[in-house]
């Protein structure tokens, strides 16, 4: 397998007791998930971030601006070498001695220092047309990967009853369309990985990574010891929800506020379906109780329960969102929003310079 060493692949590690690899002997009509074929992920992620640049710029740019999303006027900041030394290297947000042992340095009132770091952070905050653009791509592959998910499997008998995954199990072969399925998101999660330093960053993000590392060796993983059934109904449940959250974050970007808040509320009501009854209840209940155990099957179950810690810590900034900012009208501030300050403070530093 793959060439690497026998140990890493030794069968006891990978299939159940009593399976071995020679159970999963490839002929012309019968194929099996290889190892190898996913080093394609690579350049897939490679594609996928290709076709997202352009995306990005020839269908979500124009969209967007169509649609009436536009980036605020940002208060202008005079250059400083003494203030911008401190930003880069110490931090954006100076503490009070700082601010003091700055305002001596650069002499300049302290209340002036304080408005030109306001202004320094405004000006490096993601702008709305790029959080807009992230999630039009976002939401383009996820419809897309859940609807042909879907299509792919709303007449296999085994998507309908779960303990139809376990039979004949490692002896199942693969239908090449799951193969590309699989490989696709592989290469997708990767492309988010790849893409992560540039994108937007969100108050979630140690989180986000924590869940990206988790889902690509989970596809890995399954892929290599042929639990292709159980990962297909694992992406599909985890994919029902997150193209309706994007929706609502470009809802959000254009100002409808009414619209984005009626997706929200169904985005939450899939979200803790899918994630909180669904997935432990249901699929993952099938996996502990119908799956003998073995060193691999160890590993998924693992990774399952820190995805299943994920989606509690979600739900609950998903339902706190809904209570305070929708059903006490509260100043609307997303749980997961990126990490900027107030718009009222950039709005008075612009009225002020007016």
């Amino acid at each position: 397998k793959m060439g690497l060493s026998e140990g890493f692949w030794h069968h006891e590690y990978w299939l159940p007791p009593g399976a071995t690899w020679e159970d999963m002997k490839e002929s012309a009509d019968i194929h099996y998930p290889q190892p190898q074929d996913l080093l394609l992920c690579l350049p897939g992620a490679l594609l996928l971030i290709i076709v997202r640049c352009i995306f990005e710029r020839t269908v979500a740019l124009p969209l967007g601006r169509r649609l009436g999303v536009s980036d605020k006027l940002r208060p202008i900041v005079q250059p400083n070498a003494t203030l911008e030394g401190f930003y880069v290297l110490l931090g954006r947000t100076p503490k009070e001695g700082d601010l003091i042992s700055l305002a001596k340095q650069s002499d300049l009132p302290i209340k002036k220092v304080e408005t030109w770091f306001r202004h320094r952070r405004a000006q490096d905050r993601p702008r709305l047309m790029k959080k807009f653009c992230e999630a039009s791509w976002r939401f383009t592959f996820y419809f897309t990967s859940f609807f042909s998910g879907l299509a792919l499997l709303y007449d296999k008998p085994w998507f309908w009853d779960h303990t139809m995954c376990w039979l004949r199990f490692p002896q199942q072969p693969l239908p090449p369309a799951l193969g590309w399925f699989y490989l696709l998101e592989l290469s997708f999660y990767c492309s988010l990985v790849a893409t992560l330093p540039f994108d937007v960053k969100r108050k979630d993000f140690k989180e986000q990574i924590i869940h990206h590392i988790a889902t690509i060796t989970l596809i890995f993983v399954s892929y290599c010891a042929n639990l292709i059934r159980f990962g297909m109904i694992i992406m599909l449940v985890h994919d029902a929800s997150d193209y309706i959250l994007e929706l609502a974050k470009m809802l959000h970007y254009m100002k409808w506020k009414q619209v984005c808040e009626a997706v929200f509320i169904v985005f939450a009501v899939v979200f803790i379906i899918s994630r909180l009854v669904i997935f432990p209840l249901i699929t993952y209940y099938y996996f502990v109780t119908k799956f003998q155990l073995f060193l691999i099957s160890c590993l998924i179950n693992t990774f399952l329960m820190v995805l299943q810690l994920l989606h509690v810590f979600w739900s609950y900034l998903i339902i706190q969102m809904i209570f305070s900012v929708i059903l006490h009208g509260a100043k609307r501030k997303d749980a997961r929003s990126d990490t900027e300050e107030s718009d009222r403070s950039e709005a008075e530093d612009l009225a002020k310079n007016k």
